[in-house]
């Protein structure tokens, strides 16, 4: 066995590997279609590899060659379906599979020209290259936030497009690729080539396998983090979100603010209505503060009934205006399952941060005008002025802020 068929052997499994990785995935989650595609893609390499292998055996080449070819471009076809799922794009199937069909013909009939023209040797790898190309403009036309790996999955793209093109002029420097597809194994550009999609191959599964299990811990951690009912941030959640904000919003230099709600008289509703009632107040409340929200701003249920929303790049005079705005907007909303006259209010508590606090100082502060609110008749705003403002006694609470 030469270093060309052990290379393809190794090949093989690796696909193999790399399509049962992203088969596994698929099963962890049923929804996430991209890992199948990833999943058919890797098959269909495997494929390839064993149909290689294959060609020595065979006195006419031509129809297994170009299956070789159509099941490797179909490959890259799958693959690039299962980067569009993922960066939410539109997968491109009609012209990939026309490109597909064209592709085919077109190296069917380069089988007639000399071995080692240059037209045949570019039928057959620049449909590879384009093919990579597509997927690099599907990862650059997503609108979904890129991090570094999907910079660095763009990069590896564009590489091994480039690798492609490159090819056939590889292939004329190390003396051409064999002088029939039987020979092709023995060449040293076979083994040149073979080694490079092997590099190219692994590292781009490798990459889009980090950028999926990126993504899966990054909904487990943002379900674990996501309140149920309110489908805003829970306490823990919004703490650490809260915190993130607070430490940009230092070191850009920008004011931040803290914004607190309590439902008033939320367990009276409850008691006459019905905890489903209540529900729905909270769900009511809980949508308003989301389309209220900016982007930038963090939001979440922090209690029973009591709500928070960072906000920064926002003063303590602004931030008064949106709850002030938010009071009065929540105070006219009707409520399913309460009825038509009933209009539910809530409180609020509002403190901007000081040079020297953290995150815990701002919230009791923040807390301390919403109890101010709630001791003033409730369906009001009251602010902190700051830390040197802060009575050395303690504020009078009312009993469960109800």
């Amino acid at each position: 066995m030469g270093s060309v068929e052990f290379i393809l052997i190794i090949n093989l499994f690796v696909a193999g590997l790399l399509a049962a990785a992203f088969m596994m995935i698929a099963i962890h989650d049923v929804g996430r279609v991209s890992a199948r595609w990833l999943a058919f893609g890797y098959m269909l390499g495997m494929a390839y590899f064993a149909i290689e292998f294959s060609i020595p055996a065979f006195d006419n080449a031509r129809p297994v060659v170009v299956t070789a070819f159509a099941v490797f471009l179909g490959a890259t076809i799958a693959f690039n379906g299962g980067l569009a799922h993922k960066y939410g794009v539109t997968p491109p199937w009609p012209p990939m599979l026309a490109f597909l069909a064209v592709a085919s013909v077109a190296v069917w009939f380069v089988q007639d020209l000399p071995r080692h023209s240059l037209t045949r040797m570019m039928a057959y790898q620049l449909p590879y290259a384009a093919m990579q190309f597509a997927a690099l403009g599907i990862v650059w036309s997503s609108r979904q936030r890129r991090g570094r790996l999907d910079a660095l999955l763009m990069a590896v793209l564009a590489a091994s497009a480039v690798q492609f093109a490159s090819k056939p002029f590889i292939a004329h420097a190390l003396g051409g690729w064999g002088a029939n597809p039987q020979a092709y194994g023995t060449t040293v550009y076979a083994l040149v080539s073979q080694s490079l999609g092997t590099v190219f191959g692994f590292a781009l599964a490798l990459l889009a396998l980090a950028i999926l299990v990126r993504d899966v811990l990054a909904e487990a951690t943002s379900k674990s983090e996501t309140d149920t009912l309110s489908r805003l941030l829970n306490r823990g959640g919004f703490e650490r979100h809260a915190e993130i904000a607070l430490k940009d919003a230092v070191r850009q230099g920008v004011p931040v603010a803290l914004v607190i709600a309590d439902l008033d008289h939320f367990k009276s509703i409850n008691d006459s209505y019905g905890h489903a009632a209540g529900d729905r107040v909270i769900e009511t409340f809980a949508g308003f503060l989301r389309e209220a929200a900016a982007e930038h701003h963090v939001a979440g249920r922090i209690g029973g009934e009591e709500f928070a929303i960072i906000l920064p790049g926002a003063n303590l005079a602004a931030a008064r205006l949106f709850a002030e705005g938010a009071r009065s907007a929540f105070g006219a909303l009707p409520i399913d399952s309460l009825p038509v006259e009933h209009r539910c209010t809530a409180s609020f508590g509002v403190a901007e941060l000081h040079a020297g606090e953290d995150f815990s100082d701002l919230l009791r502060r923040a807390d301390e005008a919403l109890y101010q609110a709630k001791g003033s008749g409730r369906d009001c705003v009251r602010v902190s002025a700051g830390p040197a403002a802060r009575q050395d006694r303690a504020m009078p609470k009312v009993s469960g802020k109800g």
